[in-house]
């Protein structure tokens, strides 16, 4: 099965165990939940903040952005 397949099951399973808990363990599920979707968020922000030159980059296109230094990508890459 892809990983697609395993993804779609385990939600599956995921919500029946959901639907058998009290009030107050799924308020427990809940923020056990919040909390991994917090680690993946800081793991990826720390992924980008490895890559060097990075910080520097996106200043530069922060900076480009409010000056209005932009182009419509659609005129970049007609083909997507």
């Amino acid at each position: 099965m892809d990983s697609a397949g395993n993804t779609a099951e385990m939600r599956h399973r995921i919500d029946r165990y959901l639907e058998q808990l009290s009030p107050t363990r799924l308020q427990l599920a809940a923020d056990f939940l919040a909390a991994l979707a917090e680690k993946d968020s800081e793991d990826a922000t720390q992924e980008l903040l490895d890559i060097p030159g990075f910080i520097d980059s996106f200043e530069k296109g922060r900076q480009d952005l409010a000056e209005g230094r932009i182009a419509d990508w659609r005129t970049i890459r007609s083909d997507v």
